[in-house]
């Protein structure tokens, strides 16, 4: 494999040492996510990895967004999801779009989680797991990349865990509170977004308590040719749109040791069904474009809502035990269209091209985790963790207008009893880690006929409902070298877990006879990620490089019908990919150069001969991609500049559509903060050489639709005061 060879001689200059790093530190950087310094890393508890050993200890590649690199993103692109992809190189561009179907990192779908807490609805896949929380509330983002069982179901590309604003540390009260509006490059009156949040935190004694609250207004969207971005009026939009987001943090010490934690939030993004969709010119290269109008039916929406309750002992009996209970329920609502080639068409309510409807997904999960790690007595170098999860979740998808299933109730468990290990050994120059994870599911869906479609207007296939039963055990291993303080090399195996989207799958069932109780394309999907790296990170150097590869022999594809709806295909996949971070503190006091670089190579089976043939198309992987960026902190003046560079990239295999090529673009950002009193003026800027270009997910997929070629964002500028009392 080239990129092996590739990543060896990497490795290899790596292995020279932290003087050459440092040496080659004017031509390149690293890492977009404020890495803390070795010494800070030790204090670091990455809770997305079940442990608190330090992110050094682990076979992981771990990045940690803190608070005020997080904030600064939000502030320039408006989202956790947008602050995440321009932080990591090889997270895809996002849609910007309220759906993040195709969003990958590494190749695959990542698990958003907030506290622990998993957002995915997996048994139909709404993609609207990247909006269930402001990020005003968020106090860093733990990434985990790779295939891994960790957090159960859903974790094939990588974990994103959102942790929350944590306790007040203060007595009394305390809080913060933002305000900001934006524009686009030539402050058009629609283009007008507002926000407003505010956070208030009490401490007495033992008990604590933090609520907030946040509203957004979104305005329009303009291209840097001062055109309307098209809406996806089905898959939902996060312009013209208003959002709420309601934050509660309530926790008691039941000791110095052991603390109660419960905590409750609600999402709700709403469209505003103020403008309709305007076709573009895939041709001519006119992208889609909006004006007012009334869409037929209820806008798009979002709505999540979760609860967790937390009970945790830092000291329980010499160990560290964690226990929390949750529930989740998310309501996710689609736009409808109504023409010939609309979806939903049956003849036996309404002529051809005369029905509308719409659907909306509506999940409900219930879950479990506990566990306990711990120094084993007289053997303290081996620390053992050892756990349980269960998760329960309903899922079902109807048509809302007339009132009609399209994806049956589906019932999904999952048990999952886990164990790991981490053994120090030589003082610390070597480590070994491993484990197991037990995943015991079952998924039940009662008999039920499928919709009517375009293609068959007269009605559906009776499918055979069953209780299919899927049990595996998950395997999990690494090695960690550090021969000197700031210096270590891994390497591991690790598998993921998670189900294809059933929900896709069942409803498009067209053979009559089907019996889900073996039915293979509702199997799970094992993928296993394999990768090797190594890190430097002394004085004012901190560079990184990885090699990953990722194989599962049943993946999941997203493939595009005739009517523009996506269903899923069961094929071999294979990922390879290379990541390069390095990263300098300038002689210049507050000053650091950074730089980011992701290749990734995807291949599929598309013939059932069980070698890979064909490259995943971009809309199951993302592209080659640099980051650059220049940050500065001093007193009071926080200022960073910041490049994305997107590759060009060619589709080739035994199946090619030349039109789904892409091109690539380059976009720059800009950020600047100054103190003045307890408050922060920032001004940003998102494209501010006003780059007009076409999204990357509207280049690369549909390309005989018109509705669907967007064009991404112009310049846009925030101004926002932010103030901590």
């Amino acid at each position: 494999m080239k990129l092996g060879k590739l990543a060896g001689f990497v490795l290899a200059t790596l292995w020279v040492g932290p003087a050459l790093a440092q040496a080659s530190a004017a031509d390149l950087a690293a890492d977009a996510a404020e890495e803390p310094s070795p010494a800070e890393e030790a204090d670091i508890v990455v809770t997305a990895a079940r442990t608190v050993l330090p992110p050094s200890a682990l076979p992981l590649t771990i990045d940690i967004i803190g608070k005020e690199a997080l904030d600064q993103q939000i502030i320039l692109s408006g989202s956790i999801t947008d602050a995440v992809a321009a932080l990591t190189p090889s997270f895809s561009p996002t849609r910007g779009k309220l759906s993040g179907a195709g969003e990958t990192l590494r190749g695959r779908s990542p698990l958003y989680a907030i506290n622990g807490i998993p957002q995915s609805t997996p048994l139909r896949d709404g993609s609207r797991d990247g909006f269930t929380i402001d990020g005003f509330f968020v106090d860093r983002v733990e990434l985990i990349y790779g295939s891994n069982a960790l957090q159960g179901i859903g974790g094939t590309g990588g974990i994103v865990n959102q942790v929350t604003v944590g306790a007040p540390m203060l007595e009394g009260v305390s809080g913060r509170v933002l305000l900001q509006g934006s524009a686009d490059g030539d402050v058009r009156s629609d283009g007008f977004g507002a926000k407003a949040a505010g956070l208030v935190q009490y401490k007495a004694d033992r008990f604590d308590a933090t609520v907030g609250a946040s509203y957004e207004r979104r305005g329009v969207f303009f291209d840097a040719r001062g055109r309307r971005i098209g809406l996806n009026l089905t898959q939902g939009e996060t312009q013209t749109s208003d959002a709420v987001s309601l934050f509660g943090r309530f926790g008691y010490a039941l000791s110095p040791t052991a603390r109660l934690d419960l905590m409750a939030s609600r999402y709700e993004l709403k469209g505003d069904g103020e403008f309709v969709a305007v076709p573009g010119n895939r041709l001519t290269g006119v992208p889609t474009t909006a004006a007012r109008g009334t869409p037929p039916g209820i806008p798009a929406a979002n709505r999540t809502e979760s609860v967790a309750l937390s009970l945790t002992d830092t000291d329980l009996g010499g160990g560290n035990f964690v226990s929390q209970i949750f529930f989740n329920r998310s309501r996710d609502t689609f736009g409808g269209e109504l023409g010939p080639i609309a979806a939903f068409q049956d003849v036996r309510i309404a002529p051809v091209g005369t029905l509308f409807d719409q659907s909306q997904n509506r999940s409900r999960k219930l879950g479990g985790k506990i566990s306990y790690e711990r120094a084993v007595p007289g053997f303290e170098d081996l620390t053992a963790i050892v756990g349980f999860d269960a998760l329960f979740d309903t899922t079902e998808q109807r048509l809302i207008a007339t009132n009609r299933v399209w994806v049956p109730p589906t019932e999904f468990r999952s048990l999952a009893p886990f164990a790991q290990a981490n053994l120090k050994l030589f003082d610390g120059l070597v480590r070994l880690a491993g484990g197991a994870r037990w995943e015991n599911v079952e998924i039940k869906i009662d008999d039920y006929t499928t919709l009517a479609t375009t293609t068959n207007p007269r009605g559906g296939v009776l499918v055979s409902g069953g209780s299919p039963k899927f049990d595996d055990v998950l395997l999990n291993g690494g090695v960690i070298v550090e021969p000197a303080q700031g210096i270590r090399f891994y390497a591991s195996y690790a598998e993921g877990f998670t189900v294809p989207d059933v929900g896709r799958i069942t409803r498009a069932i067209g053979a009559p006879g089907v019996d889900l109780d073996n039915f293979l394309d509702i199997s799970p999907i094992i993928s296993n990620n394999r990768e090797i790296g190594a890190e430097v990170k002394r004085g004012p150097v901190d560079a990184s490089v990885t090699y990953f590869w990722s194989t599962s022999s049943r993946g999941q594809l997203l493939v595009a019908r005739p009517d523009g709806i996506f269903d899923v295909q069961r094929q071999r996949v294979e990922i390879e990919g290379l990541e390069l971070n390095l990263g300098v503190a300038m002689p210049i006091d507050g000053l650091r150069l950074s730089a980011g670089y992701a290749h990734i190579l995807g291949r599929s089976d598309t013939n059932a001969d069980d070698r890979v043939d064909t490259d995943l198309d971009g809309t199951n992987i993302s592209p080659d991609r640099l980051n650059l960026a220049a940050s500065f902190d001093r007193g009071r003046v926080s200022a960073r500049v910041q490049t994305q560079v997107y590759f060009s990239r060619t589709f080739d295999g035994l199946v090619r559509d030349p039109r789904n090529d892409f091109g690539g673009y380059t976009l720059t950002d800009a950020y600047l903060g100054y103190q003045v009193g307890p408050g922060r003026i920032i001004l940003s800027a998102q494209n501010i050489f006003n780059r007009q270009y076409i999204d990357y997910n509207s280049d690369v997929r549909l390309p005989t639709d018109n509705l669907s070629f967007f064009a991404g964002r112009g310049r846009n500028m925030t101004l926002a005061w932010d103030m901590r009392f």
